[in-house]
């Protein structure tokens, strides 16, 4: 942490806090600081623009992906039956 003095105009530091809302100064400078790289962020961003290319598997006329078949639903257990017992807990149980 740097520990900074600086001179903030009142009524802009009023109108951060309302918009925030901020319950502390440092709150609202922190906020702006991080509004200001994720500008910059975007701006990079916006700066590539045209300049990258990939593939999309889901443009017009592209080959759909492969697609599992869903898994069935399990059965619905009847009220008062016994708990399903799955092959691997027979096997288990014949060792």
């Amino acid at each position: 942490m740097m520990r900074t003095n600086i001179d903030i105009d009142d009524a802009l530091m009023e109108a951060a806090m309302r918009a925030g809302p901020f319950k502390t100064k440092k709150e609202a400078v922190e906020e702006g600081l991080k509004l200001l790289r994720r500008r910059a962020a975007y701006r990079d961003l916006l700066a590539l623009r045209g300049k990258l290319h990939w593939d999309d598997p889901l443009a017009e006329g592209a080959a759909p992906p492969m697609m599992q078949a869903p898994h069935p639903p399990y059965p619905a257990a009847e009220p008062g039956a016994a708990p399903a017992v799955t092959a691997r807990e027979k096997s288990a149980s014949k060792e």
